[in-house]
């Protein structure tokens, strides 16, 4: 078994109350991932009781998980660490009531033998979370615990507020953990570290030297079974609010106090209450051609597959910067990109058809795939005689260093942080309110959708809306291939 620092798990054994752990996202990504920390030894003990509406019994839902991680686990499977996770597997059906999820949790504890703490794990459908946190309460699994969401957060200001409300009733703001798998992601972190940790940059992160930003994250996926689910959401409440904005805001703030959840909590909260409302006017809403025909929509419907749209910071820092954010289904390429132009010189002394100028600004892109890559594009001579200039760049990529086995996938990272209770990469009750408030003006007058072919990027107003700039993707050059020493 692997050394894991010290620090780096939480202090207490765990038990994990897992609702929906026969759905999707538990055997793609929960299961799997819960696995990992427990056999590589990231959590010092740790139960899991599975809650479901599935009425099956403890052995069956041990079979589940075991299907899952022959099918989603991407490390070796070892037969003896499996045996050992089996065995701190339990099952309780949903129809069974809070009295036998309470008795479960109680023999968990009695196992472990000593002080533990509780993580309870909400994957289900949003009609079915207040529920689960009401049998929650009436279990009386509230004390020495944490409750980890997913999205949507609310469908506007007033539901969220509701929702808030009714959350704040049987648990405490500090004890929820409302999850956004992109923030998961290495990269995401690694913004941090390259804003605040390099000389080099750290005076230029402004509107002085920054002309605009873009986070684009197009989806080569349709809706597979989850066009139900879709009609009523869309890809601007699906996807900005609880995903692109989070990303906004590690890309915006300003340097925290220091490197603890509530600074860095403060200043994401900062960036939304200075972000200027949506307008309308600076948005792009599409639908891809054959929307219509998916079982579950509507014939007629204008909900949005596609969103691009202008938004502004109205700060010191970014006073007049506009950010653009792009995602999609069905789009050409699938990526997630963060990528700052920076200005260009006031003047050029070098003489026409030397080429500066012809590839557009100096870029830094963040790709925020689970294994880090970082570029930076610039202007160089081109050998030989003459004033020739061509873009060039350098190019980090994760492969290289030969740490990428090391990288925690996005859901195992969260899990561990809100066993840990740090919620440095999760959102607050005030941060998503506000995100809803600067929404409203959209989400009441939304432009109409455009439609646009499946494995395009868009419709062709997008261009338009970014003008005079232009969208980096799709990008003009590859990423260069990992070299050997990474594979």
């Amino acid at each position: 078994m692997p050394k894991v620092p010290p620090g780096v798990g939480p202090r207490f054994p765990q038990v994990v109350v897992l609702f929906g752990a026969t759905g999707d996202l538990a055997r793609r990504k929960l299961l799997p991932g819960l696995y990992h920390l427990a056999t590589a030894g990231f959590i010092p003990q740790c139960r899991v009781i599975g809650v479901s509406l599935d009425d099956i019994e403890a052995e069956a839902f041990r079979t589940l998980a075991r299907g899952a991680l022959n099918e989603f686990f991407a490390r070796k499977l070892n037969d003896a660490d499996w045996q050992a996770f089996a065995a701190n597997l339990d099952y309780v059906p949903l129809s069974a009531g809070a009295g036998a999820l309470r008795a479960a949790v109680d023999r968990a504890e009695q196992s472990l033998g000593e002080e533990c703490r509780r993580l309870h794990y909400l994957s289900v459908p949003p009609s079915a979370a207040l529920p689960a946190v009401h049998l929650l309460g009436e279990a009386g699994l509230v004390e020495r615990s944490r409750i980890v969401m997913e999205k949507p957060f609310g469908t506007d200001l007033a539901s969220a507020v509701a929702l808030n409300h009714e959350l704040h009733e049987v648990f405490a703001e500090e004890q929820i953990f409302r999850i956004d798998h992109f923030l998961g992601k290495e990269p995401a972190q690694n913004i941090l570290a390259f804003r605040f940790a390099n000389g080099l940059f750290e005076p230029i992160w402004n509107r002085m030297f920054i002309d605009h930003v873009q986070i684009d994250v197009p989806e080569t996926l349709g809706l597979g079974k989850r066009s139900g689910f879709y009609e009523q959401t869309g890809a601007y409440r699906d996807m900005v609010v609880t995903h692109l904005f989070q990303i906004l805001a590690f890309m915006a703030m300003e340097p925290p106090t220091s490197l603890e959840p509530a600074p860095i909590g403060e200043e994401k909260n900062k960036v939304f209450r200075s972000m200027l409302p949506v307008d309308p006017a600076h948005v792009v809403r599409g639908q891809y051609v054959g929307y219509r025909d998916e079982e579950g929509v509507d014939p007629e419907s204008e909900t949005e597959t596609f969103i691009a749209l202008k938004c502004y910071i109205d700060n010191w820092r970014w006073a007049g910067v506009p950010f653009f954010l792009r995602t999609g289904k069905k789009l050409a390429e699938g990526q997630r990109i963060i990528s700052i132009a920076f200005r260009e010189p006031p003047k050029s002394m070098f003489p026409a058809g030397s080429g500066v100028g012809a590839q557009g600004p100096d870029h830094l892109t963040f790709d925020l795939a689970d294994a880090s890559k970082m570029s930076l594009s610039f202007y160089g001579k081109r050998p030989g005689p003459g004033m020739r200039l061509d873009k060039l760049s350098l190019q980090f990529a994760m492969h290289d260093t030969g740490l990428l086995g090391e990288v925690l996938e996005a859901y195992e990272r969260l899990i561990l942080d809100a066993m840990r209770g740090d919620r440095t990469l999760f959102t607050t009750a005030e941060g998503i309110e506000r995100l809803w408030q600067v929404s409203t003006h959209l989400l009441e007058s939304p432009p109409p959708v455009r439609l646009y072919q499946p494995g395009s990027w868009g419709p062709k107003s997008i261009h338009q809306l970014i003008a005079p700039h232009a969208w980096r993707l799709p990008f003009e050059r590859a990423w260069r291939a990992p070299n050997r020493l990474g594979g």
